[in-house]
């Protein structure tokens, strides 16, 4: 167990690192210390929060938050958390912020345009003329067309011929 580095007492719970011109400081606190130094400690804080609170404290992201729907009053902030909204009012309103979201969902697309197989489906032509010769050698025998069925059944055999 690590003490604080200030009184020398009580457990470190509060874990400090700056970097000051490329050198990297670490400090480890106690809580009464990490108070006195004036860092907040707040217990039991989800990452959501955290993240919340960082973003929030950007101002392209404080320019969001005040957006709010006058129809169904749904704000932005509510829409990132949910992934919903509201009304079909709320693609106007947030228009800027939801094209960035979809041209990042859609890699830099602003309209939906599906997906796309990496690369192209090859066929072996082999495997291709195989299973076009065992659909019509089924068709000759359901039909009862027993001659074709015997010449189909023999190209057959001889794809099997290396």
């Amino acid at each position: 167990m690590m003490l604080c580095h200030n009184c020398k007492k009580n457990p470190a719970t509060v874990h400090l690192t700056d970097l000051l011109k490329g050198e990297k400081r670490e400090k480890h606190l106690c809580e009464e210390c990490a108070g006195k130094e004036g860092v907040i400690v707040k217990s039991n804080v989800s990452i959501n929060e955290v993240l919340s609170s960082f973003l929030m404290s950007q101002p392209a992201i404080q320019e969001l938050a005040k957006l709010k729907c006058p129809q169904c009053g749904m704000t932005f902030v509510e829409f990132r958390s949910q992934g919903l909204l509201g009304c079909p009012n709320d693609y106007d309103v947030f228009g800027e912020a939801l094209e960035a979201i979809v041209e990042r969902a859609q890699n830099g697309h602003t309209r939906h345009v599906g997906k796309t197989p990496e690369s192209p489906l090859k066929i072996d032509p082999d495997l291709q003329e195989r299973r076009r010769l065992q659909r019509e050698l089924r068709e000759a025998i359901e039909s009862e067309d027993y001659e074709r069925a015997a010449r189909l059944r023999d190209r057959l055999t001889e794809l099997d011929v290396p």
